[in-house]
């Protein structure tokens, strides 16, 4: 969360949320907007559809609070999210086809599948960084949409497979092995541009 909350006072904000009090949930907003941009980010491919959907899926959230039950806040944003994401792809696919090379523009904000180039990098090999920022961003857009919610979930949030579930009401099993095919998929991605990849 961007903005520190306890369990405890994530439960009373809720509960007042509940209660029709705005400023608690827009509390619980300063927590988790930068978890629910990111996470729109790296499904859309794109920072002004990312920015759109996380103000959507608020907006849900906030029309919906009184559905939550529990205290368990960021599982039930992140479905909201996820679901806003595949609803606006395919709102997107409707008007036009989606062009992965303009939806990694800010490949910079994808997964990086190297360390921050040091400041001894020669000019060639921030170059090869770069594209190979890209070829990750494109593989991971590449990817269905099932696969890719749970991908980035489980390898660029850390979301644990339980927590996945409950975010996509999917089985575990149906996690684990939506995770490994994508995984694959970005494996075979890579091998094939093994020259992009740095020395181990």
């Amino acid at each position: 969360m961007s903005a520190e909350v306890s369990p405890q006072d994530e439960a009373a904000l809720i509960q007042a949320a509940q209660r029709g009090d705005v400023a608690s949930f827009n509390e619980l907003v300063l927590a988790y907007q930068a978890l629910a941009y990111n996470v729109a980010f790296r499904l859309v491919g794109d920072a002004d559809l990312a920015a759109d959907v996380t103000q959507e899926a608020f907006f849900n959230a906030f029309r919906h609070i009184r559905a939550l039950r529990g205290h368990t806040f960021r599982p039930w944003l992140l479905r909201i999210v996820t679901n806003a994401c595949y609803d606006a792809l395919r709102q997107r696919r409707r008007e036009a086809a989606l062009s992965l090379d303009d939806a990694t523009d800010e490949a910079q904000a994808m997964p990086r599948a190297e360390s921050v180039a040091s400041e001894a990098s020669t000019p060639l090999e921030l170059a090869e960084r770069s594209e190979l920022r890209r070829l990750i961003a494109r593989a991971v857009l590449s990817l269905p949409f099932e696969q890719r919610s749970v991908f980035v979930l489980a390898d660029v949030h850390c979301l644990s497979y339980e927590e996945i579930a409950a975010v996509l009401d999917v089985p575990l099993g149906t996690v684990k092995s939506r995770l490994s095919r994508a995984r694959a998929h970005l494996r075979e991605v890579l091998l094939r541009h093994a020259e992009l990849l740095p020395d181990v």
